[in-house]
């Protein structure tokens, strides 16, 4: 199988940046994305020239740190796969591919593929976690949830944080990672007693650091995790509930 990838080079952030064009041979249709990107780097280092730069670590699906945008589409054309999953016999021989960054203002571009995601770490940061001291966590079977609760809780934790939804949002929404953390925390005993807070912060964050919701639906899509909409729904809700307790 032989593709014609058209591949975006970068030096740093504060070049223009380009696409490269190359002809890569003796590929099989069930390789991944990534294992291209790593045939075709092999052929670059064999002729001297530099590697094009991307992430990549589990290529398992599990990590969320391979995205790239291929033919316009983020991680690939198949809906709710990472770019590790996504295989190359959806092209046909000799087609061309187009191999770029995740797209988003909230994403700026390192090198080549490689993107600063750490507006989501920010997110974080604001308030995606539990204070609780070392040493005075009680025990996990202390504070019973029920296994519905549990299980809705485990879905939306199930967020790799690969930042496919913001990237696929016309708007650049970060809205289903955010709501999916608000919905996951406040569903769990120990997390909830901080819910007001972090709803406030972490809206507030996003708000600063991504754009608004319009509802498209792009992100849910795109999502390996297969977070719904329903995270979206989340955060307005802890967004409205924590407005109404400050109010009162």
């Amino acid at each position: 199988m032989k593709l014609r990838v058209e591949v975006w080079r970068q030096a740093d952030p504060t070049d223009r940046g380009h696409f490269e064009t190359h002809e890569v041979d003796g590929l099989e249709p069930h390789l991944s994305v990534l294992e291209m990107l790593d045939a075709l780097n092999e052929q670059l280092i064999d002729s001297g020239r530099e590697p094009v730069a991307f992430e990549s670590d589990c290529r398992e699906g599990i990590c969320g740190a391979c995205g790239v945008t291929v033919d316009g589409q983020v991680h690939g054309p198949e809906d709710n796969l990472p770019s590790c999953h996504q295989r190359l016999i959806n092209l046909d021989d000799g087609a061309s591919v187009r191999i770029e960054p995740l797209r988003s203002a909230g994403f700026p571009v390192v090198r080549d593929l490689i993107v600063d995601r750490s507006g989501l770490d920010d997110l974080i940061r604001a308030g995606g976690y539990v204070s609780i001291n070392a040493g005075t966590a009680p025990d996990a079977d202390s504070l019973p949830v029920g296994e519905q609760q549990a299980e809705k809780a485990l879905d939306f934790a199930a967020c790799i944080g690969c930042g496919a939804c913001v990237a696929a949002c016309p708007n650049g929404s970060a809205h289903l990672f955010t709501g999916a953390k608000l919905a996951h925390l406040s569903m769990l005993p120990m997390a909830s007693t901080e819910r007001q807070r972090r709803a406030h912060s972490m809206v507030r964050a996003a708000e600063e650091l991504f754009g608004p919701c319009s509802y498209y639906g792009e992100c849910a899509r795109a999502c390996p995790a297969e977070i719904n909409l329903n995270a979206i729904a989340a955060f307005n809700h802890e967004r409205m509930l924590a407005g109404l307790k400050r109010r009162l």
